[in-house]
């Protein structure tokens, strides 16, 4: 699939020539045929590296040289592509490593290889885990068996090499979420000082269908297969070949797979990030082993401020904020259709709402609109902005923050009813218990001319996982957050890889263009546009509004647009007219995913910046050179504003673009842990995730013989290189004799 030393974007799917010569190979059998090429795959290959190796290496005649290195090559390539079939759409577990553990998966240095047998039912694992005569085995497992039990099982046998995972459609019934009980626990707000009795979801468990399984080690490949094709291709290898016959034992050639994914880190964050500083201190050429989480949070503000000094220490902001990230068992696959998507889409429609208000330059209080980053992994967004407002460096301070509003999950509601969560311990402060009173009546206020009811959940229960935790721990601030549930998730597939558009209900009519399904209006966006509605009246009103609040409303049908973009495609003509002309590659036509990176903005980031511009910001008439370049205009808000040039729509009357320059005031900011700014890779008060650095990773099929034919065909193998030197040898000793013209003998008389 790639090689890199660090990981980045997917590799690309291959293309249609690729895709077509493979399928050509798997319908006709070439694949599968057991020829000469394939019994003595291993024993070909040391031939070809042996002759390629002394053809670089000898000292031959030129023309004889040539020859050899010409056929050694094609015959190197069409052997590899006899044997092996590549899985393309492919998934991997990778590790990751905190102040104390590792978790994830890897193979071995070289991959590790073994014949494959299919699991459907779990009577299928006696077969691998004692009976199978052919061990280790790559495992072929059915997604609704994909479960905590079944894999510590696997875990526990030395008869395993690997594990292929077939996605499950549709998504398990009972539901499947990989993560904790207590998400992030030991680094929200509760502990033995503050709350003990909530500490560690005493009170409230809160993700009861979490298995924990994406926080065990492996020390085994796992692969997620995306492609359903490919799956089959996989079992009908195995039907063809290791399916036992009669009750008899299959004979070789079997169907075997081989995965690629070592990981160069080890142990826990301490000891990569120590190994890693030593290599660049003292390496000319350094190889890092793992990567700190990282990216930057999202934010804006409704009236601008200069970003480059603080704000008065009078001035008063209201924080409305989400997480913008997901997570699965899978590198690279978090959907997070409930637990992100959905309630930052809600905050990007109410802050295009409130923006649409005529007077909300004159309110008294400012709002800040804030999108974090690495929620997921102990709260690497919130916590970095919560250090920078305590060190200075953010314009805003913890105590210009007038009251908190957050947005967790809201798209699975039952009854229409939406809860009001609230912390029941800074409310034994008189101030802050009326202040919280004041934010929830504005919230139940609003929501009375809307289809949907709010409820504040009992006084005697603590906040959910909340970015709001790490703010209430830093100062007591009063605050909410908004949840579509009112003790434990509603949603069934947390930090999965099925909370899909699926899960949130979006469905869409038959036949639809992409066009047409862009626009089309769900009825998961009109319940979405409902809170974003609610929301929005009660910031306004919050940020000290006099006016009617009946005209603020949010637009369904920009929601729907969201809802397209960041689950299904975000390569539309919609995304595509509000970015960068030399941002292009970030639209995809495979399905949207909302994992952190380690080094570079992620495509979520980005996207959720220029949007928030796009719904919040103003056209100006600037020039290409005046937009990229605003510090050099006589503009006395350069310093209030960011500016960006976007590509626009496409002209009706041509397939040229109309681009332009939008003035907002969205922000980036760091969204990485302090614990590495302060090298204290062992912390418990800040997020200490790693991401291990790797080379290879990719996956494959083939035949495979048995032992004995194997070291028969290596040690005819080295017969034959062993007389081909030789050969070589006689032949380059008389090249004077075999190459010579004619003419060459002439001169010579002469």
């Amino acid at each position: 699939m790639c090689a890199r030393t660090r990981r980045g974007t997917p590799p690309r799917p291959p293309g249609p020539e690729q895709e077509a010569e493979a399928a050509e190979k798997m319908a006709a059998g070439a694949g599968w045929s057991m020829g000469a090429a394939e019994r003595g795959g291993r024993g070909v290959e040391t031939l070809c590296r042996g002759l390629l190796f002394c053809v670089l290496g000898c000292e031959l005649h030129p023309q004889l040289k040539s020859s050899l290195f010409t056929l050694g090559f094609c015959w190197g390539n069409s052997v590899e592509r006899k044997i092996y079939i590549p899985l393309n759409k492919t998934a991997p577990c990778v590790r990751l490593l905190n102040a104390t553990h590792q978790i994830g998966c890897q193979s071995s240095m070289n991959g590790d290889t073994g014949v494959i047998h299919v699991v459907e039912k779990d009577q299928d694992l006696k077969w691998v885990l004692t009976d199978g005569p052919h061990p280790p085995y790559m495992v072929l497992l059915e997604g609704a068996l994909f479960t905590r039990e079944l894999m510590l099982q696997l875990k526990g046998s030395s008869r395993i090499s690997g594990l292929a995972v077939a996605i499950s459609k549709p998504s398990p019934a009972q539901g499947f979420s990989p993560g904790l009980k207590c998400p992030n626990d030991g680094f929200g707000v509760y502990s033995n000082d503050y709350g003990p009795q909530y500490a560690h979801c005493n009170w409230t468990m809160w993700n009861p269908l979490g298995n924990g399984l994406a926080y065990e080690d492996f020390n085994f490949p796992i692969f997620l297969l995306e492609d359903a094709n490919e799956t089959q291709v996989i079992k009908q290898c195995y039907q063809d070949h290791n399916l036992p016959q009669n009750g008899s034992v299959p004979e070789y050639p079997l169907c075997a797979m081989q995965l690629f994914a070592h990981m160069h880190a080890v142990t826990n964050t301490v000891t990569c990030m120590r190994r890693s500083s030593l290599q660049t201190a003292f390496s000319l050429n350094p190889e890092e082993v793992c990567d700190a989480l990282s990216d930057y949070n999202v934010w804006s503000t409704l009236k601008a401020i200069n970003t480059t000094s603080k704000i008065d220490p009078m001035d008063e902001v209201i924080i409305v904020a989400t997480r913008i990230d997901s997570h699965s068992f899978f590198w690279n696959i978090a959907p997070g259709a409930e637990s992100a998507v959905a309630s930052f889409v809600t905050h990007l429609a109410a802050a295009e709402a409130l923006h649409k208000v005529p007077d909300v330059q004159t309110l008294p209080r400012n709002i800040m609109f804030t999108f974090f980053q690495g929620e997921t992994f102990d709260y690497i967004g919130s916590s970095r902005m919560v250090y920078d407002m305590e060190n200075d460096k953010f314009p805003i301070r913890l105590d210009n923050i007038h009251s908190f509003l957050e947005l967790s999950q809201v798209a699975l509601r039952n009854s229409s009813v939406l809860w009001v969560h609230t912390d029941p311990v800074s409310q034994r402060n008189e101030s802050i218990q009326t202040q919280v009173k004041t934010l929830v009546e504005a919230l139940i206020h609003s929501s009375m001319s809307a289809n949907m009811t709010l409820q504040e959940v009992s006084q005697s229960q603590p906040l959910p996982p909340s970015s709001f935790q790490r703010f209430l721990k830093a100062r007591r601030i009063p605050g909410v957050v908004l949840a579509d549930h009112r003790t434990s998730f509603q949603n069934r597939y947390y930090q999965s890889m099925y909370d899909t558009a699926e899960n949130i209900l979006m469905k869409y009519p038959e036949g639809l263009s992409p066009e047409e399904t862009l626009d089309y209006v769900t009825d998961t966006a009109k319940s979405l546009a409902e809170v974003a509605t609610v929301v929005a009246r009660a910031l306004y009103q919050l940020a000290g509004g006099t006016g009617n609040t009946s005209a603020i409303q949010a637009d369904p049908r920009t929601i729907s647009r969201m809802l397209y973009g960041f689950l299904i495609k975000t390569n539309n003509s919609w995304f595509q007219s509000i970015i960068k002309q030399d941002l292009k590659g970030l639209l995809g036509d495979e399905l949207p995913q909302h994992y952190i990176a380690v080094t570079t903005l992620v495509n979520t980031t980005q996207l959720v910046q220029y949007v928030l511009a796009n719904l919040t910001g103003t056209v100006v008439n600037f020039t290409k050179e005046e937009c990229l370049n605003p510090e050099k205009t006589p503009n006395p808000e350069k310093e209030m504003y960011a500016y960006t040039w976007v590509q626009g729509s496409r002209d009706p009357n041509s397939t040229s673009r109309v681009p332009f320059c939008v003035q907002s005031t969205v922000r980036l900011t760091k969204a990485a842990s302090p614990a590495f700014e302060l090298k204290q890779w062992g912390s418990t008060e800040y997020s200490t995730w790693t991401e291990s650095r790797w080379k290879d990773i990719r996956a494959r099929i083939f035949l495979v013989a048995s032992k004995e034919l194997e070291i028969i065909t290596l040690v005819v193998g080295i017969a034959i290189l062993i007389l081909s030197l030789l050969a070589t040898y006689f032949i380059n000793a008389k090249a004077h004799v075999l190459f010579s013209s004619p003419g060459d003998a002439g001169a010579v008389a002469y």
